[in-house]
């Protein structure tokens, strides 16, 4: 037998697998996601050399551009990214071409297969299709049913479709879409993204947890007390008031990206790494979630909108005087809510949500907090020690802060809390991808471990349906509470946690 010596010089490098010759397909081309976030991804896979000869990307949407047209308004929007890379964004356009398609016409998608073989054979992608679905939600359903019909979902191994969120407005209109999407392809075929799960700290949980025999021992309701799940923004709404009169903070964070951490948290250990081995785990749990107080779901929920603030150098426009909102807006940008996870190692725990817009910092993180210890034997050097806590921080500076007592210098046994930290970027001397670099790469792969499957999706709409039921049948009970701009929300929300002698962490 052969004995494989791996070169001891390559040792905690880089080594990303290379896509396979591929043709991606990006509707809704011209919209803000392809150029802000899209583009850009696949712009660095091919800096990485992970982008193959055999590549294109065809962009589409209803305006009438040409193949040149496209390259051009690509390289004005990213001209300031691309700046540093001239030269290498002048081979990576060898890859762009574009088709004007309209997915609700027929005839445009059947333009696009013929375009399809004449683009297969020119960048000799074999027969490789990934179709990203940049549109309206509403589209979503209606765009699946016409690839089908064009013929171009047929071959399991060689089509994929990626779906953005929101899936679904509610847990009736999830399913009803699942029902569509997987009459048109199999649920293999079938990518939701979910860019919160692209970020390396999300992934490192599974790591820190199932690779480290001091965590997972005390993982669970014997030595945790609560967890906070916290996803946090300095900006408004900007120019998607459109979009978010519809959706509010609920369907755009909450159901979605803290809802799919809360999951990744507080998993079983799969079996093996394997995808699916992983999405059932994600799936259990959710489906095990419930709303702390299901017979008056009220309680454990708190609404928020930002109201004007800032200075008179800066000052900021409360929601309801931003371009395109309705001046009566009832939408919430902040939500704050408790749930509990019936299952034998969570039993008691709460976990406490929140997210909002024009909070004071930019921040995504998970806080574990530890039960206090049966005795203070020592005095602390502050009034209120706090308790051990995990933090794992999401976005910004990637990575893991634990705090513990120490020993204070001087005489005498007094306490002092100390932190212990783990940046990302300081210990592997390079920043983490950004979340769409890694799930576009994912999806062009095949691998699936880090998007929803169908349950999931479900599970996680079926969670919130009580709190959507109120919002849109008895809103008085459910109400919008404002908070100044660059506060950290409402102060109803404080009393959801002092109920249970909690804070809530303030960063």
């Amino acid at each position: 037998m052969q004995s494989s010596i791996s070169n001891p010089l390559r040792l905690g490098l880089r080594q990303e697998r290379v896509i396979p010759p591929q043709c991606l397909i990006i509707f809704g081309a011209s919209g803000d996601l392809t150029h802000r976030k899209l583009i850009p991804a696949l712009f660095e896979l091919f800096l990485q050399r992970r982008i193959p000869s055999e590549f294109a990307i065809i962009g589409c949407a209803r305006r009438p551009w040409s193949d040149q047209e496209f390259k051009d308004k690509m390289s004005i929007k990213l001209a300031k990214k691309i700046s540093k890379n001239q030269n290498e964004w002048k081979q990576f356009l060898k890859y762009l071409f574009y088709e004007p398609v309209d997915l609700q016409e027929e005839l445009h998608v059947e333009r696009l297969a013929k375009r399809l073989i004449n683009i297969d054979k020119l960048q000799a992608t074999h027969g490789n299709k990934t179709f990203y679905l940049s549109v309206s939600p509403n589209f979503y359903g209606s765009g699946c049913k016409a690839l089908k019909k064009a013929g171009l979902l047929e071959d399991p191994a060689k089509s994929r479709v990626v779906i953005e969120k929101p899936f679904g407005r509610d847990y009736s209109s999830a399913k009803k879409l699942n029902r569509i999407v997987q009459s048109c392809a199999d649920e293999s075929q079938i990518y939701r993204i979910d860019h919160y799960l692209g970020k390396e700290t999300v992934q490192n949980i599974l790591v820190l947890r199932f690779a480290n025999t001091i965590f997972e021992p005390i993982w669970n309701r014997n030595y945790i007390s609560n967890i906070q799940i916290t996803s946090s923004e300095t900006v408004g709404v900007e120019d998607r008031a459109g979009y978010y009169e519809t959706s509010g903070a609920l369907r755009d964070m909450l159901q979605n990206h803290l809802t799919q951490m809360l999951a990744v948290i507080s998993m079983e250990p799969p079996g093996r790494f394997d995808p699916e081995a992983i999405r059932d785990e994600k799936a259990k749990v959710l489906q095990a979630t419930k709303l702390a107080d299901e017979e008056e779901p009220w309680r454990c929920c708190i609404r928020g909108q930002y109201q004007e603030g800032g200075n008179d150098v800066n000052p900021l426009r409360g929601y309801r005087e931003e371009p395109g909102v309705d001046p009566n807006s009832t939408t919430e940008t902040y939500i704050a809510t408790k749930v509990f996870i019936d299952n034998w190692r969570w039993q008691g725990v709460p976990f406490y949500l929140r997210t909002g817009k024009r909070l004071p910092k930019r921040l995504g993180e998970i806080v574990l907090t530890f039960k206090d210890v049966p005795v203070h034997l020592f005095e602390s050097t502050i009034i209120n020690p706090a308790p051990n806590q995990l933090i794992i921080r999401i976005q910004p500076n990637e990575g893991a802060t634990f705090k513990f007592e120490v020993k204070s210098p001087g005489s005498g046994m007094r306490s002092r809390p100390v932190e212990m930290e783990f940046s990302y970027d300081e210990s592997f001397g390079e920043p983490s991808d950004e979340g769409y670099v890694r799930l576009l790469a994912d999806s062009m792969l095949g691998d699936p471990t880090l998007f929803t499957r169908s349950d999931e999706v479900e599970a996680a709409w079926k969670l919130y349906t009580p709190l959507i039921e109120l919002m849109e049948n008895t809103p008085w009970k459910l109400p919008i509470h404002k908070y100044e701009s660059k506060t950290w929300g409402p102060s109803e929300s404080d009393q959801l946690l002092s109920k249970d002698n909690i804070f809530w962490r303030r960063p």
